[in-house]
């Protein structure tokens, strides 16, 4: 066990999260932890972490064990530093080694002393075994995956937004490599792209992993076990989120059918001892059905308790066919060109999901339309459209504050406080809790204040952009529910897969900067994208053969298969040549560098510092060269399987 909860009890002020909660999570595993807004995971993950007390119980960890945690808090750290750098701080001994490194050696030049030569060597060794001179290429590596550009590498951290920053930090902690990862709404700030990079990278990443997500279809393919926080238990699921989902059903039913049963026994026996327990002859049998009854381990009945938001987007004016017309529009920030003379049209009844990787510029276009975002060309509105946009920033609009009531106020719907009310109770907040400050309220709270300020407009026209940030999956659920009942037209952006394909009729794109329509579901979108994908890629390889036989004289078709094949014949020496040149290069770098190592352990190379500097270049010369011809081998390594 790498870590775990033993018997743990935990109270957040009056409110009790776990009690009497074990949990161990061994090596390799991969869990979600679910369950429903404000039921603690976030906070249950600070108990692992040991940020939190319990107050009862214990929180095992092994001692050689190490944990990341990736959590929203982490956005209050702000730095003058490179992306880059910030991310090399993943490898604190390797930036260590090289300061101790570069002092020993100045020192070395100087005097030449024995002992200090054996610490050198010793140093230099430490670095090669932590693989210390390829930590640029690994951290470079990571950053791109996750969406950056090189341009961008050198960039200040402190230039980028929230979302930007939350990757850095991600990708810092990824090169950590810690044994336990714990992920608090990781995919919040990803796109589609990026997503998927770390779907893949995970799957191979070599530690136990533990995410916190509303993205079911992140969920269903990372997790292969589910543990859900439900009513102050942690209640575990061998399989992810699909597998829960059925299996929690099937707990339910079987616990309903035991808790049924039982009572009819129980009916069955208090009828007997009514009947009988006044005949002498069957007290006694009786007396001894009662004292059975009252040791009898009762069987609780079991209805699942789950906060349900009444979400009704109501719309009180029709608008005409056409919802919004762009004409010739363009967009561009300093040197990245967003959309160029590029238009479409939003039709009443349209259902768009605008899709695609982060800096196309989605956002963009959502407040082009919205009219909050300076542009060149036309945006008309149609007849009697009432729109309203839901904001990726309007968590951070809200007024911290206000209460909710007040923030209610502040959206200017014409609605009483009666009326205001009782809509926030439609969200959860009911009595006493309109009136909690907003700075107060967690992360799926505030997502609910901010819906129930889009939905009080009573608009014909929705603009979402991540609307389901923060959200849990049950209100994802209830969300798409009630976006499939409106009655009125939308348009959103989102990385949750899940809810597109749950809501979508039509799919942009923003392509070579123009907006691509398809008329369809994200799954047909899916489709016909990969089938383009394999069509393009085998127009290439037509376009390549065709191009290949214009070289070749016209010959029957026997010699012309047979000249294909001795071309492949001749590839496949060539490469077989290259890696036998390989082995040959390594056997000599391994011997060079073995050479290097041992002079720098001879004192005497440290009186002429001239030789010492010599030699210190040579060697960490040949590691990186090593390195590279290391790569070059396994390449051609494996291009030599795909011939065979």
């Amino acid at each position: 066990m790498l870590l775990g909860l033993q018997n743990v009890t935990f109270e957040f002020g009056a409110r009790t999260i776990v009690e009497d909660a074990t949990w161990h999570i061994q090596p390799n595993e991969r869990i979600g932890l679910i369950g429903y807004n404000g039921t603690g995971k976030s906070t249950l993950l600070k108990v692992l972490t040991g940020q939190y007390t319990p107050a009862k119980g214990n929180v095992e960890k092994g001692r050689e064990t190490t944990i990341g945690f990736l959590h929203q808090d982490l956005l209050g750290f702000d730095t003058e530093d490179s992306i880059l750098e910030v991310a090399l701080g993943a490898f604190e001994r390797v930036k260590q080694l090289e300061k101790e490194i570069e002092v020993l050696g100045e020192e070395l030049s100087k005097t030449g002393d024995e002992k200090l030569a054996n610490d050198y060597a010793d140093l230099l060794h430490e670095m090669d075994v932590l693989d210390g001179y390829s930590i640029h290429h690994k951290t470079e590596e990571i950053l791109q995956g996750l969406g950056f550009s090189n341009a961008e590498l050198q960039k200040p951290y402190k230039n980028f937004s929230g979302g930007w920053r939350m990757r850095v930090l991600l990708a810092k902690m990824i090169l950590q490599h810690p044994d336990v990862l714990l992920m608090d709404e990781p995919t919040n700030h990803l796109d589609m792209p990026s997503i998927e990079w770390l779907e893949k990278y995970l799957v191979h990443y070599q530690g136990a992993v533990v995410i916190v997500s509303h993205d079911r279809f992140f969920l269903d393919r990372m997790v292969t076990k589910t543990v859900e926080l439900y009513q102050q238990e942690l209640h575990i699921y061998a399989g992810n989120y699909s597998y829960y989902e059925k299996e929690k059903e099937l707990r339910v039913e079987m616990q309903k059918k035991a808790f049924e049963n039982q009572q009819d026994y129980i009916r069955q026996q208090e009828r007997f001892v009514e009947r009988f327990k006044a005949k002498a002859s069957k007290a006694a049998q009786a007396q001894s059905i009662v004292k059975r009854l009252d040791k009898l381990d009762r069987i609780e009945d079991v209805e699942i308790e789950r906060p349900n938001m009444r979400i009704n987007f109501s719309v009180e004016k029709q608008p005409g066919k056409i919802i919004c017309t762009l004409k010739n529009v363009s967009k561009r920030f300093k040197d990245v060109q967003i959309v160029e003379n590029t238009g479409a049209e939003i039709d009443r009844g349209d259902k768009i999901a605008l899709i695609g990787a982060n800096g196309k510029g989605k956002s963009t276009m959502l407040r082009i339309i919205a009219g909050t975002e300076a542009f060149d060309g036309d945006r008309e509105w149609g007849h009697n459209v009432v729109e309203s946009f839901y904001a990726q920033h309007q968590l951070e609009a809200l007024n911290m504050n206000n209460d909710v009531l007040e923030e209610l106020k502040d959206a200017r719907s014409g609605k009483n406080d009666l009326e205001l009310r009782s809509l926030l109770g439609a969200f959860l907040f009911s009595g006493e809790a309109v009136e909690k400050k907003i700075k107060v309220l967690s992360g799926g709270e505030k997502a609910r204040v901010a819906l129930a300020k889009t939905i009080a407009s009573k608009a014909n026209f929705l603009m979402l952009d991540e609307p389901t940030n923060h959200l849990d999956i049950h209100s994802v659920d209830l969300l798409v529910e009630s976006l499939n009942k409106y009655e009125g037209s939308l348009i959103l952006v989102s990385h949750d897969r899940y809810f597109i394909s749950r809501i979508a009729n039509k799919i942009w794109e923003i392509e070579d900067h123009k907006i691509r329509e398809f008329k369809g579901t994200y799954a047909e979108w899916e489709e016909w994208k990969e089938r383009r994908t394999k069509t393009e890629a085998a127009n290439k390889k037509a376009e390549a053969s065709s191009l290949k036989a214009e070289k070749i004289e016209t010959k029957p078709v026997k010699v012309q298969e047979k000249s294909i094949s001795t071309d492949q014949k001749k590839d496949l020496q060539k490469i077989k040549t290259k890696f036998k040149q390989l082995e040959e290069k390594l056997v000599i770098l391994n011997k060079s560098k073995d050479d290097l190592e041992a002079s720098l352990a001879d004192p005497s190379i440290y009186g002429d510092k001239d030789k010492f500097i010599q030699a210190e270049t040579a060697y960490k010369k040949s590691v990186a060269e090593l390195s590279l011809a290391n790569k070059e081998y396994e390449k051609v390594f494996e291009q030599m399987m795909e011939f065979e």
